[in-house]
């Protein structure tokens, strides 16, 4: 098959990178794509969002499957545009991605799927946000209602920090705080059948000891060693598959990947978020480890015929991801630092190094973006990963990027305790 994937960034590159493993995919294009997609696939130069320039690349590379990668052009609608082409096309609709455009929305498609998430207060104005917090009380959680890039959320003590997020962030949502580890679940789905990747756990505050401002996510890892038995089971059966129905009973059925972001609580398995796409940077550490043939299982998900795959199969081994953000990120980024190293450009059975932000000037590699690089480490566990992944971090040339020295160190070390389902 030949497969157009559509982004720039290290989700990209990773769907990418699974996709060129797979034999059934003879042919790759990523539009607009990055340097680092540029080494296994035919990059071009297309707006992801401008449906009418996705199908017409589609048509001109002869794309027999068109991934969407971004939530941007899933809630512009592009799915539809490539679907209305006949192409098949793994990703929602538009109206189904409002799962993720609006968080309002999928409060309502939780509660009529009865599926368990935080109590909540839909707010248009700030003082209806400080009642809703001063109900809640602290730590705050607000939540910008529409797309954020993973930015739009604040949890502090702090009133005054809430209320000055919220004052730019309107309409929110304002939260009760889910106490516990948080889990982030991936499922294929076309419509009916859901298929669960392996959980993995993401880090998004900016620093140490999660501390700092949040970030769309500064790492990942799986598989989690410390997961109570059963939990994938449990959250398909009452959080996946019962929302998957409940998209299809309102006519708008979700085909595509459902991220479902969660807090196992002192009270249960709660949903956190829910996203219409990979999320990043955990699908790198994710696919890193799986051993189906990509290309296959998207192509069954946009064909209707998920139900014919079976499990997916997965290595053995365990994944760190390690994203390099550039300074001053989540805010104004440091742009044009250059970056100089092994590995920037290829990869081996042990690291690979994911693009994210980052583009060439003259024959220089440099950061353009606030999540600059994805360093992705597979080994037996998750202690040996962390170790190949900040090896390969030390021996870069970036001055102008810095990352988080403790992901996964605390799983590793069997400091997260294993809470009940």
């Amino acid at each position: 098959m030949t497969v157009l994937v559509l982004g720039n960034g290290g989700r990209e590159h990773a769907l990418a990178l699974a996709l060129h493993r797979d034999p059934s995919v003879v042919a790759l294009h990523c539009a607009p794509g990055n340097p680092g997609t540029a080494a296994i696939a035919t990059n071009h130069a297309v707006d992801a969002s401008d449906g009418d320039a996705v199908v017409a690349l589609a048509r001109e590379v002869g794309a027999t499957l068109v991934v969407v990668g971004p939530e941007a052009p899933l809630v512009a609608g592009v799915a539809d545009a490539v679907r209305a082409a006949g192409i098949a096309c793994f990703g929602p609709s538009a109206e189904a991605a409002r799962i993720e455009g609006s968080k309002q929305f999928a409060k309502e498609v939780m509660e009529a799927a009865g599926v368990p998430t935080a109590a909540s207060v839909y707010c248009t104005t700030v003082d209806e946000v400080a009642a809703a917090i001063d109900r809640f009380g602290p730590p705050y959680v607000v939540k910008q209602d529409g797309l954020a890039a993973g930015k739009g959320v604040i949890v502090t003590s702090d009133r005054d920090a809430a209320l000055e997020h919220a004052d730019g962030a309107l309409p929110a949502i304002v939260e009760e705080y889910l106490d516990g580890p948080e889990v982030s679940l991936f499922a294929i789905t076309d419509g009916v059948t859901a298929l669960p990747l392996q959980p993995a756990q993401d880090f998004k505050r900016a620093l140490d000891g999660d501390e700092g401002p949040n970030t769309g996510g500064m790492g990942a890892y799986t598989p989690l060693p410390w997961a109570p038995d059963g939990l994938v089971e449990a959250i398909m059966r009452d959080v996946v598959q019962p929302t998957v129905d409940a998209m299809a009973r309102r006519g708008t059925p979700f085909t595509g990947l459902l991220y479902a972001g969660l807090a196992l609580t002192s009270r249960g398995l709660r949903v956190v978020e829910f996203n219409c796409r990979f999320g990043d940077p955990e699908t790198q550490a994710v696919l890193s480890l799986l051993d189906s043939p990509l290309g296959a299982v998207l192509d069954a998900a946009a064909s209707g015929r998920l139900a014919d795959v079976g499990e997916l199969r997965w290595s053995d081994n365990a994944a760190v991801v390690v994203v390099l953000a550039a300074d001053g990120y989540p805010g104004t980024a440091a742009a044009g630092g250059r970056i100089a190293g092994p590995r920037l450009f290829g990869s081996d059975d042990a690291v690979s190094i994911l693009h994210a932000g980052t583009a060439l000037s003259g024959d220089d590699l440099v950061a353009a973006g606030g999540r600059v690089l994805g360093v992705v480490a597979r080994a037996s566990d998750l202690g040996a990963a962390r170790e190949q992944a900040y090896g390969a971090i030390d021996a870069l040339d970036a001055p102008t990027l810095f990352c988080r020295r403790d992901i996964a160190e605390r799983a590793a070390s069997g400091l997260i305790g294993t809470p009940a389902l």
